[in-house]
């Protein structure tokens, strides 16, 4: 396509979309998802794409990048729609988080929610029935819900180190994937947004985001109740989506809104997680990165991590001190710290391109993903 990187950007010379790239030559990229942004950048009526320094290799394109467009492509933002990140505060002292005692109690996130939760679709406008029996649930893969300790934070934030904090990562689970399997065939092409199928889908879409939003709060608000505390949201924020913009339509696969201007970032469990504020560069399409990223796919971790038992057993716990329940072998070898970035490296960057800056910096406690009989995937 002709292009050149400067300063970690890189201006389309002989097409007519232009990819800005937020990350720097000593970023992790894989060659793989770059050529997967040069092949996105030539679908019909992508006119600009943004990429992060957590992107890499995806299905249909790269994670870490946000697509604006005259059409509607379906594969960008995938089958967790909605899929995010929600940080809240906890009103639990850090002084008297007992480890043991919250490793029991944390595990009733594995269990099906009972409650009627009827009331809790109609607050936000959807049908009482919709995927009930997933809602609560936190899914397989990277999906966690953590609780974390407050490193340091811009003073106008009004964080208190004293008290612990809850990460939730999630997303749509079922719907999304069924909302994905309905779309005609040939929508990968492109949808235009005037056509029956992409209102539909739109639609089912907006939904998804909604459930997937709600799917965290109700996430949050089990592992506050086991942990006998309040919760209190600092920041909620999509990183797989659609929306409309003046211009097109703006994708998101694994780039985080911008719009509530605080923004958080996932860690690796041995890597810092980060609360970002973006510095809504035009370029960088009102997103930033969502987390560390991956560095290696997870089939090729069976490869490079040992699998004894004794190492199972030491995954279970980081150079932190925290601990992790995950009880699936194959999800904790996939999931271990090699396989992904160095998210003080991709905040670095971010920084350093101009994109956003890191307004607080937490450390795990505790991070719950699967336990042997439970997170139906």
């Amino acid at each position: 396509m002709g292009n050149s990187v400067l300063d970690g950007r890189m201006s389309a010379a002989n097409s007519d979309c232009a990819i800005t790239k937020f990350y720097t030559s000593a970023a992790w990229i894989e060659g793989r998802a770059e050529q997967q942004l040069e092949h996105v950048a030539g679908w019909s009526g992508v006119r600009k794409i943004a990429a992060f320094p957590d992107l890499h290799p995806g299905k249909y394109g790269p994670v870490g990048c946000a697509v604006l467009a005259d059409r509607i492509f379906p594969q960008l933002i995938g089958n967790d729609i909605g899929c995010g990140m929600s940080l809240f505060q906890l009103d639990l002292p850090l002084r008297k988080f007992k480890m043991e005692k919250a490793v029991r109690r944390i595990r009733v996130l594995s269990e099906s929610v009972t409650d009627d939760t009827g009331c809790r679709f109609e607050e936000i406008g959807l049908q009482p029935d919709l995927f009930a029996s997933s809602l609560g649930t936190i899914g397989g893969g990277n999906h966690f819900c953590e609780v974390q300790t407050l490193v340091e934070s811009e003073a106008d934030l009004n964080l208190d180190k004293t008290v612990t904090y809850l990460l939730v990562h999630s997303g749509s689970r079922g719907f999304g994937n069924a909302v994905l399997g309905a779309i005609p065939q040939g929508a990968f092409s492109g949808m235009h947004p005037d056509d029956a199928a992409a209102h539909d889908y739109v639609q089912s879409h907006d939904k998804a985001v909604l459930w997937a939003s709600l799917n965290r709060r109700i996430i949050a608000e089990r592992a506050a109740e086991a942990l006998r505390t309040d919760l209190h949201l600092i920041a909620d924020a999509p990183h797989n989506l659609l929306t409309r913009d003046v211009d097109g339509w703006l994708h998101r696969k694994g780039a985080a809104s911008a719009a509530s201007g605080l923004v958080p970032l996932a860690g690796s469990r041995a890597t810092p997680s980060y609360l970002l504020r973006p510095m809504h560069q035009p370029d960088a399409l009102m997103s930033t990165a969502h987390g560390a990223g991956r560095r290696y796919d997870r089939s090729s971790m069976h490869g490079r991590v040992r699998s004894k038992r004794s190492d199972v057993e030491a995954m279970q716990r980081t150079s932190y001190g925290s601990r992790i329940i995950c009880e699936d072998r194959d999800l904790l070898i996939e999931e271990a710290p090699l396989a992904y970035k160095s998210s003080q490296s991709v905040v670095a960057d971010l920084e350093a391109t101009g994109a956003a800056k890191s307004a607080a910096m937490f450390h795990p406690l505790l991070t719950f993903k699967k336990t042997r009989n439970g997170g139906r995937t």
